[in-house]
């Protein structure tokens, strides 16, 4: 995995996204940023937020209740669906997209995230328990890192050790606001981009 070629890391046995969405997909990032999500969206722990990998790609989410009970939310992995829902919300449109058949995916397995294999997982993680700018300075290398290996400019393993970095130099005492957050995602950015391009 570490030395996945561009065109492998592309390669998504079930959704058909954008280039950059398909790379934070191959290197987990894409469920590091949900993690961060759910967390201010849902107003919970970071303790309370557990990514499974489930290869099938139907479902897509579970919320778990105080008494023990499970929902989730399940569909055809196209990026159809949300995308409409989110433009008709409240309300559900009646589309003539694919329909989940059961009998087709019959069989529904689940793992749990090596997080030494997809550290930007694992590096999420810290950010969002570490709070401050380090999400701001962990999205805006990840975008420059991984334009870097669409680019052929680095190895795909170099994505997360870019990250990394950018998180372990950064020092900052300033206030958080919206100001100081549009200025730390523009100096990290900045560095990446004078350094490689």
């Amino acid at each position: 995995m570490e030395e996945a070629t561009v065109e492998q890391a592309l390669s998504h046995p079930n959704w058909k996204m954008g280039n950059k969405i398909t790379i934070d997909s191959a290197t987990m990032m894409n469920k590091g940023l949900e993690v961060i999500e759910a967390k201010w969206l849902f107003n919970v722990n970071s303790d309370q937020i557990e990514v499974v990998i489930h290869p099938q790609s139907i479902i897509h989410s579970f919320v778990e209740f105080v008494d023990g009970s499970v929902k989730a939310q399940l569909g055809i992995p196209d990026m159809k669906i949300p995308i409409q829902y989110s433009l008709t919300y409240p309300e559900r449109v009646q589309s003539d997209y694919p329909k989940l058949d059961f009998l087709k995916h019959s069989t529904l397995t689940f793992e749990k995230p090596d997080l030494d294999k997809f550290k930007c997982l694992k590096t999420a993680y810290d950010t969002m328990i570490k709070g401050g700018f380090y999400p701001t300075v962990m999205n805006a290398a990840n975008e420059i890192a991984v334009e870097l290996f669409l680019n052929r400019k680095i190895k795909f393993k170099e994505i997360s050790e870019i990250i990394d970095q950018q998180l372990e130099e950064y020092k900052s005492s300033d206030e958080l606001t919206l100001d100081n957050i549009i200025g730390t995602d523009t100096l990290v950015r900045k560095k990446l981009n004078d350094k490689y391009f």
